[in-house]
């Protein structure tokens, strides 16, 4: 029986039942209905980076059993997995609790998406590093240094795109390469600003959907039930500005844009990120620079859950996907790329001088910033993810 992550189950699983075991975290067991009045359990299964949702109905064995499991338990579910419109299903199944060494393991994630979060949060500390204005420098470290243990242990939403552990850091990291390539495009744009607004502009949502030190399942807090991840965002960055002002040189005082001038600003990029009134932004984006984050924020979130749907989404016929919340449409398998061809030279005739290559230009480090092969294209090779 082959081990899968919930991920490569949702992959393989279809009509035809395979037989697979999976480790994951309880996050919750909730007690439902039946239209005609017959209990049933609904358990949402979690690992490091998917979860899922299984009904158990109350004629199986399982149904007892797993009403006494404790809170955030560790299983492993062993039996054969269909899937449907509806998800995952499981058929002559069965699950015993975790020992402590397959909850180091469970616990320790997939070994591709933890090697990638490291490489991103390496991202997002070098972008931030790179940052010339000196206060908006300052802000970013101390953030980092205060915050940055629990901003990786942080999803970018409990559901829809991100939703995992760490997710917040793969969120953020691929938004700052996003900038930084646009901004060779839109060469106005203030790159200083933009990549501070975007290490802060979901920084609240270390009060949303952050996840305890040993476990997947985002507990609920006070603060980010009745805030939200805006107004705490706003509060966060207001008070470190304030604390780092305290000590500010004073030769600070003498730089252009004024402190203030960039204080408000950095704080109307979180305000404005979500765009309208109606999707929760307090105020809407009045800058280039706002209206930017805005779209490379969106932009991020939906390559995602395109790459989610793809990877989970029941076919309705070849090339065809059923459509996935909050997704407009089902969806359609992308175009691959056309193959690069090797350019051959073009025919010359036997009169023609052949012209005198240019020297070569030999670059420079600094003329190749540290980052500059994670924005450039790779060929499509038909596989988008």
């Amino acid at each position: 029986m082959d081990q899968l992550t919930i991920t490569q189950l949702k992959q393989s699983a279809g009509d035809s039942p395979i037989s697979a075991s999976i480790d994951v975290q309880l996050q919750s067991c909730v007690t439902k209905t039946t239209k005609s009045g017959k209990p049933y359990l609904e358990l949402t299964l979690a690992d490091s980076i998917d979860q899922f949702t299984l009904k158990i109905w109350e004629n199986l064995p399982q149904f007892k059993l797993a009403q006494e499991l404790p809170a955030e338990s560790f299983l492993r579910l062993a039996g054969d997995w269909t899937q449907n419109q509806y998800g995952l299903d499981a058929q002559r199944w069965d699950f015993r609790p975790l020992n402590q060494s397959e909850i180091a393991d469970l616990l320790t994630g997939n070994p591709e998406t933890s090697a990638q979060q490291r490489k991103d949060w390496e991202t997002i500390n070098d972008l931030c590093n790179s940052i010339h204005d000196p206060r908006l420098h300052t802000l970013c470290q101390n953030f980092i240094q205060s915050h940055g243990i629990l901003f990786q242990r942080t999803a970018a939403a409990r559901k829809n795109h991100h939703a995992r552990r760490g997710g917040l850091v793969e969120h953020v990291a691929q938004m700052m390469r996003s900038a930084k390539a646009i901004s060779t495009v839109y060469t106005d744009l203030n790159l200083d600003l933009l990549i501070a607004g975007i290490l802060f502009h979901d920084c609240g949502k270390m009060w949303e959907n952050t996840y305890p030190e040993t476990g997947f399942a985002q507990p609920y807090d006070i603060q980010g039930e009745m805030l939200g991840h805006i107004p705490l965002g706003i509060d966060l960055c207001g008070r470190l500005w304030s604390a780092m002002m305290t000590d500010a040189p004073d030769d600070w005082n003498e730089l252009f844009p004024l402190s203030e001038d960039v204080r408000i600003h950095l704080l109307h990029l979180i305000a404005s990120h979500h765009g309208t009134y109606e999707f929760g932004s307090p105020t809407l984006p009045r800058t280039p620079e706002a209206i930017a984050l805005h779209y490379i924020d969106n932009l991020d979130a939906r390559y995602e859950m395109f790459k989610q749907g793809y990877n989970a989404a029941p076919e309705l016929a070849p090339g065809i996907q059923q459509k996935q919340f909050p997704l407009p449409a089902n969806l359609v398998a992308p175009l691959a790329h056309f193959p690069e061809q090797p350019h051959s030279p073009a025919p010359t005739s036997p009169d023609a001088q052949t012209p005198t290559s240019a020297p070569k230009k030999t670059s420079t480090p600094a003329e190749e910033p540290e980052l500059e092969d994670e924005l450039q294209a790779k060929p499509f090779t038909g596989e988008l993810f």
